[in-house]
């Protein structure tokens, strides 16, 4: 009776446990602490999709989407790291290189 072993785990089973935990601690953190303090290399450049929307609201003629709805612009090449600003701002001369165009068939009101 002394010389029976019990089954023990197998390292594949120890190494996916310790993989599991590893995968659930930083999804914890990353939901509790935020993304951005967690993953700091990972981009955050959404440029593509707000020109898209701003295109998209000025073919469409949502004067509304493009006059008055504020977009975050998140941009590599910004010192505050982003802008929050509406789709006429951002085809305007300061931002231009972002290439948001100016929509012709919408007049904005100051």
């Amino acid at each position: 009776m002394l010389d029976k072993r019990g089954q023990g785990l197998s390292t594949n089973a120890i190494i996916l446990i310790i993989l599991g935990v590893v995968v659930l601690i930083v999804l914890i953190l990353g939901f509790t602490m935020g993304w951005n303090k967690i993953l700091p290399f990972v981009s955050t450049n959404n440029v593509e999709n707000i020109k898209t929307a701003c295109n998209v609201a000025c073919s469409t003629s949502g004067v509304y989407d493009f006059c008055t709805q504020e977009r975050t612009l998140k941009a590599d090449d910004l010192a505050e790291g982003e802008i929050t600003a509406t789709c006429d701002v951002l085809s305007q001369v300061p931002y231009t290189q972002y290439g948001i165009a100016e929509c012709a068939s919408i007049v904005c009101e100051e």
